[in-house]
């Protein structure tokens, strides 16, 4: 049977999900119909005009971008505009299109975690969880039904914390009810008198994406018919996706040092950086691609050096103390250089899952940004 985009796009949201991605992205399926059948794919991070040419000379079906082509609505879709125009070329030449952007910067192993890999970190965690995205669900269950709801709850997503999966808590106590005229009791008849029954509270951390599943998969076990249940709001950081990531080298070195290293597995010969060169480093927080609104993160979270990119002037003086003293080096390695290993990290992983297609990484470097060395 073949590999259809849907087939893969549900693949990508169980590592992914699009409800991470920032408010501002347009992640997803962009061009091309869900239900199309895929045998080879280009990865690239950028559509550009030179991708869309390989995309047809190596006659791809469908090309997966880290940035969407299309970020805001089109008013059109001519020739007339650098963006429009490729998205009419894609079309025309039946090429679909799909990117996976915040939304796989935010997930764990994705783009912040590769680039902190390059560099050589261990113990790699997020730099910061992610805030409003998690519910607590709350089950009223009889006795002999426990195990069977459980189940079913955390089989359709429920209770994973950080690292750990399979997370509840449970205690006993007693419910009554009174059946009505019409209802079709579990215990007790309709329009019969008030029911005492022994129930265990069911207690379990939701994303609040998959709330609609879980509920679901419990109706189908739980042998109430109408199933009490509780969905609350709770104010803990949602540690399955994050910002950022953090990790430590694997032996201290000297901030001169770490810039070698780092410009040469970055392939970019022309990092900018705040910090004393003589400094030693050790915790390095990470972030691919804009990373300025985090430095105060990496700060609170102890890190010796930031390495992000797109960081403005005036940021760099953020991390000196009264005295003007660097308290945490900056290191500002380029957007496309702090992302580009999304390309093989995509391939990679797509290859993996979906062995049937041919996952092809782009040989074009997207970005149009050079760096003068002089000669």
């Amino acid at each position: 049977m073949s590999v259809r985009i849907g087939d893969i796009e549900s693949a990508l949201m169980d590592w992914a999900p699009a409800e991470t991605a920032q408010s501002y992205d347009n992640v997803g399926l962009q061009i091309g119909r869900l239900s199309m059948a895929v045998n080879r794919c280009l990865v690239a991070l950028d559509v550009t005009p030179e991708v869309v040419r390989e995309a047809k000379s190596i006659k791809a079906d469908c090309v997966f971008t880290h940035h969407p082509l299309i970020f805001k609505p089109l008013s059109n879709l001519t020739d007339d505009s650098l963006v429009s125009s490729m998205a009419l070329d894609l079309a025309e030449a039946g090429i679909a299109l799909y990117a996976i952007h915040t939304n796989l910067d935010a997930a764990r192993d994705g783009v912040s975690f590769e680039l902190a890999k390059t560099l050589g970190l261990q113990n790699i965690e997020f730099l910061s969880g992610i805030e409003d995205k998690v519910l607590k669900l709350v089950l009223f269950v009889p006795v002999d039904h426990i195990d069977s709801v459980r189940d079913a709850a955390l089989s359709a997503g429920a209770g994973q914390i950080g690292n750990y999966s399979e997370c509840s808590f449970s205690h006993g106590g007693s419910a009554t009810f009174r059946p009505g005229a019409m209802s079709d009791p579990f215990s007790g008849n309709a329009g019969g008198p008030r029911e005492s029954v022994n129930e265990i509270r069911l207690e379990m951390q939701v994303a609040r994406w998959v709330l609609k599943d879980v509920l679901a998969a419990v109706k189908k076990v739980h042998p109430y018919e109408e199933v009490a249940h509780d969905v609350i709001a709770v104010e803990n950081e949602f540690k399955n996706a994050g910002i950022g990531a953090i990790g430590s080298l694997a032996e201290p070195t000297s901030l001169a040092s770490f810039l070698n290293s780092a410009s040469s597995v970055l392939e970019n010969p022309g990092l900018k950086y705040v910090g004393n060169e003589q400094m030693i480093i050790d915790k390095v927080a990470v972030c691919g691609g804009s990373g300025s609104d985090f430095i105060g993160l990496a700060r609170k979270a102890g890190a010796d050096v930031y390495v992000s990119a797109d960081i403005t002037y005036h940021r760099f003086f953020e991390v000196m103390d009264q005295s003007g003293q660097i308290e945490m080096a900056i290191v500002d390695a380029g957007h496309y250089e702090t992302e580009s290993m999304t390309e093989s990290l995509l391939c990679n992983w797509l290859r993996e899952r979906f062995p049937e297609v041919e996952w092809v990484r782009t040989s074009v470097r997207t970005s149009p940004v050079k760096t003068w060395t002089g000669g």
